[in-house]
């Protein structure tokens, strides 16, 4: 489900602005979702390895699955954002929890080739999703972009309690509340004033900057004194968890290259049907399958680093091809940078995941496990927030008289009504605001690849590192 939602949302984007309206707020839809799916996932990783996995992938899915329901009857982008917003508190259960008990199923060898079959399932979801996507908003509604979830939600339910058993220890627990409000504070605040700045008075920016630092250092200082710590920072001090986890970071940045902004090219700029924007992402999800369970092989014979300076070296250069995406280069050149950035998320995220798992055992898994996901999440949010907050203000820059049409741009039948200068001036806006992205990313995807060397030489899933 959080496959599909991520790729079928992206593409019916432009179609959905264009029936709401709302374009500014266009990187909310993606950032609060991402945002609450952030905070969400450490929650719901501490509480499956305090109450046991299964019970709490019900209480996350249920949420996701009332969040989806009310995303399709959304009257306004604002109703959206916020039906957003609860979808993501469910959806941080839904991607940790699955690869958490994955990883307590299944030896360190076989981990490493199981989640890299997982991740491969992962992009064939993927792949339904932005072609899904693509006929719904072309031939029916795009509410069905959001009720899609609701059979699937469904049925997952149903076969999880059907066929998954786990024992757990009966005891007390202290579920650490103020540590969950410290961290919705601590990265909402930043997050407020990265999406929205542009918005927002002097002293608002200012407020939310100091609520947001206040209380991550008040979250860090609480974590230390408390018995069952929401975020255990302890685990931060591993060397291989905390290369993961900032790879993580880099990697979800600029995951949001492709699925956020790259269909706003495609469409906005190229003037091509949401179904190319659907075939792009498509590609991105196909190529990040195959790169997974390469991975796994890679990992169990040479090691980590290896895997992981693959998938870094892949990232840098797909971005190489985004920042010289032009729009006479056609929809073959934005397929391929997107087919190669998908090769590197396979092999960076499943050595990521995979060595985070190997280095804690069953108490600790779905913690580590979730705090990785967590900083790949943050990632996004930030890669999101970031690159609309660029988009917004280079349309501003550039096409100021024309910002209130940028919703038109993107429907075919009222994109002639704008006129040929129109078109012209709008899309070499979103062009050039798009191209300052994309160099972001490639700092990002060469500091992806920088941190993922840092990884201990010889380390795999059967051997230690060489000299430990």
């Amino acid at each position: 489900m959080p496959a599909v939602e991520a790729t079928i949302v992206s593409t019916a984007m432009p179609t959905i602005v264009a029936d709401l309206g709302g374009f500014r707020l266009y990187s909310w839809v993606f950032s609060a979702y991402l945002l609450m799916q952030a905070i969400s996932t450490p929650i719901y990783g501490r509480l499956a390895d305090l109450f046991g996995r299964k019970r709490v992938f019900f209480a996350g899915a249920g949420l996701f699955l009332i969040g989806s329901a009310a995303c399709g009857f959304a009257w306004g982008m604002v109703p959206l954002v916020v039906f957003r917003a609860l979808q993501g508190m469910g959806a941080g259960a839904l991607q940790s929890i699955p690869i958490t008990i994955i990883g307590d199923l299944y030896s360190p060898r076989d981990r490493a080739r199981v989640q890299g079959w997982l991740s491969g399932i992962w992009g064939i979801a993927a792949v339904i999703g932005p072609m899904l996507g693509a006929f719904i908003v072309e031939y029916l509604r795009w509410p069905l972009v959001f009720w899609i979830n609701l059979p699937i939600g469904v049925a997952t339910i149903a076969m999880l309690a059907l066929f998954f058993e786990e024992r757990i220890e009966q005891r007390r627990h202290d579920v650490d509340y103020l540590g969950a409000l410290l961290l919705l504070l601590g990265v909402g605040g930043p997050m407020l004033v990265l999406v929205q700045a542009r918005g927002l008075e002097g002293w608002a920016i200012a407020s939310f900057l100091v609520i947001g630092a206040v209380s991550l250092v008040a979250l860090v200082v609480h974590e230390r004194r408390v018995k069952e710590p929401i975020v255990p920072f302890k685990l931060w001090r591993r060397r291989v968890i905390a290369v993961g986890n900032f790879g993580g970071l880099g990697t979800g940045a600029v995951l949001m290259s492709v699925t956020a902004f790259l269909p706003t090219y495609i469409q906005g700029v190229m003037g091509l049907s949401p179904m190319t924007a659907g075939v792009v992402i498509g590609t991105q999800a196909v190529s990040w399958s195959v790169a997974s369970v390469a991975a796994g092989w890679v990992m169990v014979r040479i090691s980590y680093r290896v895997s992981g300076a693959i998938g870094g070296l892949a990232l840098m250069a797909g971005a190489a091809m985004l920042i010289a995406l032009e729009p006479g280069h056609g929809p073959l050149w934005a397929i391929g940078a997107a087919a190669v950035i998908g090769i590197g998320m396979g092999f960076s995220n499943t050595t990521f995941v995979v060595s985070v798992q190997a280095s804690v055992d069953w108490s600790e898994r779905g913690v580590a496990t979730s705090s990785n996901l967590f900083m790949r999440t943050i990632g996004q949010t930030l890669g999101s927030a970031l690159g609309g907050a660029i988009l917004n203000l280079g349309i501003s820059r550039y096409a100021p008289e024309a910002v209130d049409a940028v919703n038109r741009l993107f429907e075919p039948g009222m994109r002639e009504s704008l006129g040929v200068d129109g078109i012209a001036r709008l899309s070499q806006a979103i062009a050039t605001s798009l191209h300052d992205v994309y160099l972001i990313t490639g700092i990002v995807a060469t500091a992806v690849l920088l941190i993922t060397l840092r990884l201990p030489a010889g380390l795999s899933p059967t051997r230690s590192a060489r000299g430990a």
